[in-house]
């Protein structure tokens, strides 16, 4: 049995503007009709896995159970971090976790973000390095690469080493992201893979070795394991120890200083998805090297990406020639597919200005639903709040503002003061200034509703919560 270990974190800078802080590219649709997130967890679930068990952040907490939820899958336990500091800290939470319940437990580690389109040969690649890491070694995957990338880390395989090969083969190093002429050279070469960032090794194994070679690290992890808090059914890492915590990869922390490593060769197609031209390719161009979405045209165009991420909005491009063109309804990103790995810096650039687009998505999710606003003024702001079936938000007044509500799908039960009341379609309630109010969705599908608010100040920090079912403060 294998123990799939989920990392759920990220700034979701590299897919922007689809890809945001408040909602990274795991949980997007991007390459179907799943999110990454739930590719993942889909890819490594059989009878040859065990549930997963998720290491993910605060904000993303209800994101993550709602996405399992909508494909069936529970987890085995969700890890919250209290802030990001890389994935060294986090595969070792995860060990220690995963080994005070099963000893003996085999753990594969791998990002949520990723593209894996053969299933059944990545399980089999999985299955076949399991000996190996029962015997204590540490397996990284290496992907057998097809072009001189220069966006990936590689792994040097030690001489005589088949890179083709179906069982682990000794490694010999790593190796930094290179330029475009090195790659070139090692992929004449012959003997070198590229870095997946994906592991497999026992509990025991890993913690072991970060005993040995990150010992000051390993303590710290276990401090915040040994103090975690259960909160809603997530394990919550203790703060304290972990804001002491070094900001590191499990590369540098560990790999790079092991001598029991082997590295699993993979041939059966993999992308990290680290910008759109890794989108446009491994979307299958046309016999123009064009990829367009349901609501984007090409005229006359070549090697071109044309996505709406907004329904009703248009995107049409004409004669345009290694272009990628994201249209969202509050951004447009626009650049030359060579330079995709820069969409970092609109980013960067965005921030200094203070554009919320840089961070925040139009689309805002809460364990609830979600909401979106639609006309913001000085002293008003129309929103549209979907509502899941058996949801409530939480019991709650504001300083600032009076509300609006009119329900225009499924029905609302309605809570204003001392006044419960339900809600159907087309009908409407007003929550005075002050007044402590709540909604909830008593029926089985998503209520809608559009919410009006007035007032001198319509900031979401105007909130004072009474009672919350999602224990938010």
């Amino acid at each position: 049995m294998i123990y799939p270990i989920l990392l759920c974190g990220g700034s979701g800078t590299r897919l922007w503007p689809l890809s945001r802080k408040s909602y990274p590219k795991q949980f997007a649709k991007i390459m179907g009709a799943e999110s990454l997130f739930q590719a993942s967890a889909l890819r490594l679930s059989g009878p040859e896995f065990a549930a997963p068990i998720i290491l993910t952040g605060d904000a993303f907490r209800f994101i993550v159970t709602e996405q399992l939820a909508a494909i069936e899958q529970a987890p085995a336990g969700i890890l919250i971090e209290p802030e990001g500091r890389n994935t060294a800290p986090a595969v070792l939470a995860a060990a220690l976790w995963l080994e005070a319940r099963d000893p003996d437990a085999v753990m594969l580690v791998a990002p949520s973000d990723h593209v894996i389109p053969d299933t059944a040969a990545f399980c089999a690649a999985a299955l076949a390095a399991v000996p190996r890491a029962q015997a204590g070694e540490l397996i990284t995957f290496g992907i057998q690469p097809d072009r001189a990338e220069t966006g990936y880390g590689y792994l040097e395989l030690d001489a005589g080493a088949d890179a083709g090969a179906s069982s682990p083969q000794k490694l010999a190093g790593f190796i930094e992201k290179p330029d475009a002429e090195m790659a070139a050279e090692m992929i004449a070469k012959g003997n070198f893979l590229w870095n997946a960032g994906i592991f497999l090794f026992t509990a025991a194994a890993i913690r072991a070795a970060y005993e040995t070679h990150a010992p000051g690290l390993a303590t710290q992890v276990h401090a915040a394991v040994q103090d975690a808090k259960t909160d809603l059914g997530f394990t919550r890492l203790a703060p304290a120890p972990w804001s002491e915590i070094e900001d590191i990869s499990i590369d540098y922390a560990i790999m790079e200083k092991a001598d029991n490593l082997a590295v699993m060769p993979y041939g059966a197609g993999w992308s990290d998805l680290g910008g759109w031209d890794a989108v446009w390719r491994e979307s299958g161009p046309d016999a123009e090297g064009n990829v367009c979405s349901e609501q984007a045209t090409a005229i006359d165009c070549e090697n071109t990406l044309l996505r709406s991420e907004t329904e009703g909005l248009e995107v049409v491009g004409i004669g345009l020639k290694d272009i990628a063109v994201i249209a969202m309804g509050d951004a447009v990103l626009v650049a030359h597919t060579s330079q995709a790995q820069r969409v970092k810096d609109a980013v960067s650039a965005l921030k200094a200005r203070g554009a919320t687009q840089a961070v925040q998505l139009p689309r805002d999710y809460r364990p609830w639903g979600w909401y979106e606003s639609l006309v913001v003024g000085g002293r008003f702001q129309v929103k549209r709040i979907v509502v899941h079936p058996g949801a409530a938000l939480s019991l709650q007044s504001h300083h600032h503002r009076s509300e609006h509500w009119i329900v225009v799908e499924g029905t609302a039960k309605v809570t204003v003061d001392d006044d419960v009341r339900l809600i159907s379609e087309n009908q409407s309630v007003y929550i005075p200034l002050g007044a402590v109010h709540r909604m909830e969705n008593p029926g089985k599908v998503p209520m809608v509703l559009i919410e009006v608010q007035t007032g001198s100040y319509l900031g979401e920090d105007d909130i004072i919560r009474y009672e919350d079912v999602y224990a938010r403060s």
